[in-house]
């Protein structure tokens, strides 16, 4: 379950000696969405996607030249229409450096290949509508759907 997009690309679950590359490549995906989180929320959501006490949890790192340019999060969760449960594609990000390259595309696919393991291949994950360019991969490795996100005030 390492799928590579070129020789020198290596897509990889997160390990606990990555904390300092995810936290960059993280608060660059949250300031992608003028977004910030406490520092109590990096701590937490890295030591959870780390644990092995939280299975339905995971990541992956994109390294280029063994330099981290990319993570994906995911996490598994129940359904009602779906019994075995699906899986939440939650973050992706690749660095503007990297992009084009496939490097996202081998990340999703590993969250498919990690989500086929679990009994779960049911995947879906949501964008912003402007994120044109993201929006462009996923049409070509998703189907669109039209249901429109609410959330709590």
């Amino acid at each position: 379950m390492t799928p590579s997009t070129s020789p020198s690309t290596e897509i990889r679950p997160l390990v606990l000696a990555d904390e300092g590359a995810w936290r960059e490549l993280w608060t660059d995906y949250l300031a992608f969405y003028d977004t910030t989180v406490p520092e109590s929320v990096y701590r937490d959501t890295f030591n959870r996607l780390c644990s092995a006490a939280e299975p339905d949890l995971g990541g992956f790192l994109a390294c280029r030249d063994g330099r981290p340019v990319g993570l994906v999060h995911y996490l598994f969760h129940a359904h009602f229409w779906k019994p075995e449960g699906v899986c939440y594609l939650q973050d992706l990000f690749v660095t503007p450096g990297a992009r084009g390259q496939g490097i996202a595309g081998a990340l999703i696919e590993a969250v498919y290949d990690a989500a086929d393991a679990a009994g779960r291949p049911s995947v879906y994950w949501t964008t912003q509508e402007f994120n044109h360019r993201a929006r462009r991969l996923y049409d070509r490795v998703g189907i669109c759907t039209p249901f429109i996100k609410y959330t709590r005030p």
